[in-house]
């Protein structure tokens, strides 16, 4: 029978290696890598891969490079414009990759209380350490259970005028759309899997599997969460899947989300 991702204590095993990176990725792992440590220099702690490269699923021309940078002090707008600018430039190089994205933090705030069952889990869980220390060192190991629910996902109520405000700014195109449908489908599917994730007893990042595992539990929402896995994977721009996300599936998660964990504790001084 599958572990789902469990070890032999039921803690969640760290996903995904640099020996998965498949062939036709290293070249844009390597550059990222070399980039890095070109653009942060010193003020580099340490950066991590995540996402489908270094789990061995990504597919060429439409999966996107994932990486978390985190700084030894707390980033600043130069750090953060050149990290735009060095994702912008290695989509550009890059055919194999379908865009990039660049989570920069500082190394306090992911070793921090407050994050320790959000991006403290995210780093020692789902990440793969590509330089410097692993911070992963620092972290607790980490069980399925509602306090990492409600902490990972228990903020979906606060997104979603978020997203409406987003879609609406957002250019009337499926082009323009296209991205937004990709990011709100995988999010909505995550956070659907986490409802249940306790119950379920186990992990894993496959959109699908985390769909199925859901509608397990809430049949009445099955296919419409089986069709937002197909979104994160194959979006489109219709701007009809959008508004359904903000007005339909979205808040009735969110709700439903608090009655069973509770919300994620604030954030101090404001940060989200």
């Amino acid at each position: 029978m599958r572990n789902k991702g469990l070890d032999a204590q039921g803690h969640i095993e760290r996903e995904g290696s640099l020996g998965r990176v498949p062939h036709v990725f290293r070249p844009v792992v390597a550059a990222a890598r070399d980039r890095l440590l070109d653009v942060y220099g010193g003020r580099l702690d340490s950066a991590y891969l995540y996402g489908s490269i270094p789990r061995g699923t990504a597919r060429v021309g439409r999966s996107d490079l994932d990486l978390l940078v985190a700084t030894r002090r707390e980033p600043t707008e130069e750090d953060r414009d050149a990290a735009r600018s060095l994702g912008e430039a290695l989509d550009k190089e890059f055919p194999e990759i379908d865009g990039v994205g660049i989570l920069l933090y500082g190394r306090t705030r992911l070793l921090s209380e407050p994050e320790t069952y959000d991006l403290g889990w995210f780093v020692a869980c789902l990440c793969t350490p590509l330089l410097g220390e692993d911070l992963a060192e620092y972290l607790p190991r980490y069980r399925p259970d509602s306090l990492l629910a409600r902490e990972t996902n228990g903020d979906l109520a606060l997104l979603l005028p978020r997203w409406r405000e987003r879609i609406a700014a957002s250019e009337d195109s499926d082009e323009a759309r296209r991205p937004l449908v990709r990011f709100m489908s995988r999010h909505l599917v995550r956070t659907g899997f986490t409802l249940v994730m306790p119950r379920w007893n186990g992990w894993t990042s496959d959109l699908g599997e985390m769909a199925g595992a859901f509608g397990a539990y809430y049949p009445g929402r099955a296919e419409e969460l089986r069709m937002a896995a197909a979104s994160g994977c194959e979006p489109t721009g219709d701007a009809r899947v959008l508004r359904s996300y903000v007005d339909d599936l979205g808040p009735w998660l969110a709700e439903e989300y608090a009655r069973v964990h509770g919300v994620k504790a604030p954030r101090p001084d404001g940060i989200a």
